[in-house]
């Protein structure tokens, strides 16, 4: 669930310039650590509203110790040098979101992921309360401008999520005794892991129905099947590899394909484009006999 306030950063809506870089700097190291002003302030020992102030750019001239406190216990270093002699360093990420602010003019945590909320489904507090099947003026509270995660374990698994999709990569696997008709995709991590497989192979429309018709077509594809690794289900995963497939036998000059799908299969070939067809047959599964007890 969220929360609008209990975590919210204690800063200003508006920076001073003088402090403004390293108050930027602060909320992303708090951010690559994943730290709030609170648990920065207990591993620093610095006071969270000195924290808060010089977040916020109030604290004109803070204290050096204090600033090397704050960079050390967040992950970051602190270097003094000629500026022709200073070692090449690699500023934190920005906060993405730092130019956001809530109804009282407050930024959202720095180490924490902010949305914006258009409608129900973007907050969970009103996902789960199922705000989405009430009219506009039937919501028990108005929706907040935004909306983030506290839960650890759901951030954590959000983040985990959002980078499978980044870095997932998918391609079609050639090569081997794979013959000339038999299609496969893969969808792989960029380690090599192996988190998804589509298979298809083509087939003559002609041989199929023993007769040729106006408008068959020469090829068709028949999708054998689509398996995403049960960990990276529900990524986008499956939706790639079907519109790889798409996109690579059109370009072949084939436009036609056949499937046969059940449960969450039925929702993504519909989602990539298929139809339901009533002529074609049911999925059917043959079960070994049930054990009669008694």
């Amino acid at each position: 669930m969220t929360d609008e306030t209990d975590e919210t950063d204690e800063t200003d809506e508006t920076d001073e310039t003088d402090g403004a870089d390293l108050g930027r700097v602060l909320r992303a190291l708090r951010r690559r650590a994943d730290l709030s002003q609170r648990q920065l302030a207990e591993r620093s020992g610095v006071p969270q509203p000195t924290l808060a102030r010089i977040e916020s750019g109030r604290a004109v001239d803070p204290r050096f110790r204090t600033v090397e406190r704050l960079v050390r216990a967040a992950g970051g270093d602190v270097a003094i040098g000629m500026p022709s002699a200073a070692p090449a360093t690699t500023e934190p990420t920005p906060v993405p979101h730092d130019d956001m602010r809530d109804e009282a003019g407050r930024r959202y945590p720095a180490h924490l992921d902010v949305w914006e909320v258009h409608e129900p489904r973007d907050w969970p507090g009103a996902w789960w309360a199922e705000w989405y099947r009430l009219p506009p003026e039937r919501y028990p509270l108005p929706l907040p401008p935004a909306a983030y995660e506290v839960n650890r374990r759901y951030r954590d698994n959000r983040r985990w999520c959002a980078e499978v999709r980044r870095t997932a990569r998918v391609r079609r696997f050639s090569g081997g005794d794979l013959p000339d008709t038999c299609w496969r995709f893969v969808a792989e991590l960029p380690d090599g892991e192996l988190v998804g497989e589509l298979r298809a192979h083509e087939r003559s429309p002609l041989l199929e129905y023993g007769e040729w018709y106006p408008g068959m077509p020469e090829r068709e594809m028949v999708l054998d099947g689509v398996l995403v690794a049960a960990r990276y289900r529900r990524l986008g995963l499956g939706r790639r590899l079907v519109t790889a497939l798409i996109t690579e036998m059109r370009a072949a000059g084939i436009d036609s394909a056949a499937a046969i799908a059940e449960g969450f299969g039925i929702e993504l070939l519909l989602a990539c484009g298929f139809e339901i067809e009533a002529r074609r047959p049911a999925a059917l599964r043959l079960s070994p006999p049930r054990r009669r007890y008694g």
